[in-house]
């Protein structure tokens, strides 16, 4: 559809939001609130046609922005401003993080959906290049473009504390609208030139704790653990961080799109091909991903890929790995379990991962996300096996904090909830972007073949520093 065409439903929207806001104001009788819990009003109108959700974002001068897209495609979501929050902030066990989301979401509308994520390690120091992620942050934003069902809409929403003035608030929103409608969109600059690149750990540190973990598994009691890299690279001026959304160099790769600027200039971004689970109310979809081939190195195509991968000894133990793990850890929680007993083949541009789906429905007592998010985070393709052992090495011989990659980051409701595993990720922070990639090791991984695989998997991120020049 053409821009101007795509415009004038956008304008028509936030008029059409305008005049509901407006009778919303003029009602004599407030929505009626007894029990002394915040409101939430929202306000949704429907756009007859198709519109880039990533460029409305970009030409936006409010923050936050996040965007979330599944990886079929089907549903996405773009948020600007900030109606609600659910923010924590105390460091401890992952699961105590967990139990206080849930918490929350309790006094929440069961049908507002809130974006965002979580740090990997919340027992961790969080570095300073993280100031913006906390150990967990989801956004219900101020207005939204979300396609779904095939449909797509702009909603507004405003929420309303016992103490709020509903007036007030109201025409506040209704500011925001009017000023959005008449505001010229923000042109978004080109990345500027890269001036320096580092790796933390190097190459020589890489293989040196390659060969401590390996040794680690000849000593026995671990299986398999995930080391990661953080790539460091430093430009000649600020990043406009929502270039890496704008120019993700391959739109028909099988990933979920994740955008996530709390603070203007301050963003993570991942282009993930792993779910972490699919929750409607009580049926729940997950998956075992792990194993990697690097196609260009062995110079295949998708085909060949997929040969290579299910001859793999160490690839196929290495999703045996993840896919037992996932299993077991649904038992105590499922009334039933379906795990994909034959072996499939994941195909990215690059790359090539061994999947195996698992749908299964959750026992009445357990049908929450913290449950689930207790069980399955962190999974064995981005900690290791078994779980404790290998994130307390993790932490041991990683020099650098992982803050939100490989963490579970997307969107949930009290009823509904989609998470996608934050790994092909970036933080981009003012004139520095650091990239974020690990391998899977096992007994018998080459340290050297684990580098390259870890480069290969920032390869897409890393193309966008590189487009116009």
């Amino acid at each position: 559809m053409p821009a101007d065409d795509s415009t004038l439903m956008l304008q028509k929207a936030l008029q059409l939001l305008e005049e509901s806001v407006k009778a919303a104001i003029a009602q004599p009788q407030p929505p009626h609130n007894d029990n002394g819990r915040p409101v939430l009003e929202s306000f949704t109108t429907s756009i007859d046609g198709s519109v880039d959700g990533p460029a409305w974002l970009a030409e936006r001068q409010q923050f936050p922005k996040l965007f979330w897209m599944n990886r079929e495609k089907s549903e996405w979501i773009a948020g600007i401003g900030e109606a609600d929050r659910i923010e924590i902030t105390e460091t401890g066990p992952n699961e105590r993080s967990f139990t206080l989301l849930e918490e929350a979401l309790k006094l929440k509308n069961p049908h507002a959906r809130y974006v965002g994520g979580f740090c990997f390690n919340n027992r961790q120091q969080q570095d300073h290049i993280w100031h913006g992620f906390s150990s967990a942050l989801f956004i219900l934003p101020l207005i939204s473009l979300e396609h779904r069902d095939g449909k797509t809409s702009m909603t507004c929403s405003v929420w309303l504390k016992p103490e709020d003035d509903r007036k007030q608030a109201l025409e506040q929103l209704l500011q925001t609208l009017a000023s959005l409608r008449s505001e010229q969109a923000v042109k978004t600059p080109a990345i500027p030139g890269r001036t320096r690149t580092a790796y933390s750990p190097d190459r020589a540190q890489w293989i040196e704790r390659c060969e401590t973990i390996l040794r680690k598994f000849d000593e026995g009691g671990l299986d398999k653990v995930i080391l990661a890299r953080q790539t460091e690279l430093s430009f000649s001026g600020k990043v406009p961080a929502i270039r890496f959304l704008l120019d993700y160099p391959y739109p028909e790769n099988a990933a979920y799109r994740f955008y996530f600027e709390p603070i203007e200039g301050h963003a993570f971004v991942s282009f993930t091909p792993e779910r972490l689970y699919r929750r409607d109310g009580d049926l729940l979809q997950t998956e075992a991903l792990a194993g990697t081939v690097t196609k260009e190195k062995v110079k295949a195509d998708d085909h060949t890929a997929s040969k290579l991968l299910l001859a793999s000894e160490k690839d196929v133990r290495e999703h045996r790995f993840v896919k037992d793990t996932i299993y077991r850890e649904l038992q105590p929680v499922c009334s039933e379990i379906d795990m994909q007993e034959e072996v499939g083949v994941l195909q990215l541009n690059r790359l090539a991962h061994l999947y195996a789906r698992c749908r299964a429905r959750l026992r009445p007592e357990f049908r929450n996300d913290s449950t689930v998010l207790r069980q399955l985070h962190p999974t064995p393709a981005v900690g290791g096996v078994p779980r404790e052992e290998a994130m307390e090495l993790i932490l041991s011989v990683e020099p650098f904090c992982r803050g939100w990659y490989a963490a579970p980051v997307g969107w949930l409701s009290r009823d509904a909830a989609e998470f996608a595993v934050g790994i092909r990720s970036a933080l981009i922070f003012e004139d520095k972007v650091y990239l974020y990639s690990g391998a899977g090791l096992v007994r018998g991984s080459d340290p050297e073949s684990e580098w390259e695989e870890v480069d290969q998997k920032i390869g897409d991120i890393l193309a966008i520093t590189r487009q116009g020049r």
